[in-house]
C-alpha cells in the first residue's frame, strides 16, 4: 500500500490550562509529539493544531452570558469539529475540570464529536487525584460525542492508514 497517497490525519489539541507557566499546555505539546510519532510509525502524517482555552475565556463567558460566538470561539470551534481526531488536555481542580472546558464543551454542542477519536490527558498536580477524577471528565465528553437525535449525524471519521471512507 502506497502511504504516500494518504492524506495527513488532522489533529485539534486543546489545552484548558489556565496557569503560568503552563504545565498543561506542556502536556498537551507531550501527548501530541507522542500521538504522531505513533501515528508515523503507521506511515501516516499529521497536522497538528493547538487551541489554547485560556486565549478564549472572555469569548467564552460571553457566549455563555449571550449566546453569541466571536470569530476566535467560532474558529476554534471549527478547527475541532473539523479534525480527524482530538487530544483534550485540562487541569484538574478540586475534582472536576475547569470552567475554561466545561464552557468550551457547553459551546462545541451535543453530538459534535460523534465518532472522533478523542484522548483525554488530565493534569491534576497531585498524585493524591481521585482515580474517579476520570471518570467524570469522560462523562463531560460522552455529552458531546452522543449524536443528536434530531438532525444529521456526522460522517465517521477518516484516520489515514487506520480505515477507509
Amino acid at each position: 500500500m502506497n502511504t504516500g497517497a494518504w492524506s495527513p490525519v488532522s489533529l485539534a489539541v486543546v489545552s484548558a490550562g489556565v496557569g503560568h507557566p503552563h504545565p498543561t499546555r506542556l502536556l498537551a505539546d507531550w501527548v501530541a509529539e507522542a500521538v504522531c510519532r505513533s501515528l508515523a510509525a503507521g506511515g501516516a502524517r499529521a497536522e497538528v493544531e493547538v487551541l489554547e482555552l485560556h486565549r478564549l475565556t472572555a469569548d467564552l463567558a460571553r457566549h455563555t452570558a449571550q449566546g453569541r460566538a466571536s470569530l476566535d470561539l467560532r474558529e476554534a470551534i471549527a478547527a475541532v469539529v473539523g479534525a480527524d481526531g482530538l487530544v483534550v488536555v485540562t487541569p484538574v481542580l478540586a475534582a472536576s475540570p475547569n470552567e475554561v472546558f466545561d464552557s468550551f464543551l457547553a459551546a462545541l454542542g451535543d453530538g459534535v464529536l460523534s465518532g472522533m477519536p478523542v484522548l483525554l490527558a488530565l493534569n491534576s498536580g497531585s498524585r493524591r487525584q481521585s482515580p474517579d477524577v476520570a471518570q467524570v471528565i469522560r462523562g463531560c465528553l460522552t455529552d458531546v460525542r452522543r449524536p443528536r437525535a434530531h438532525g444529521r449525524r456526522r460522517v465517521p471519521r477518516r484516520l489515514a492508514g487506520h480505515g477507509s471512507q
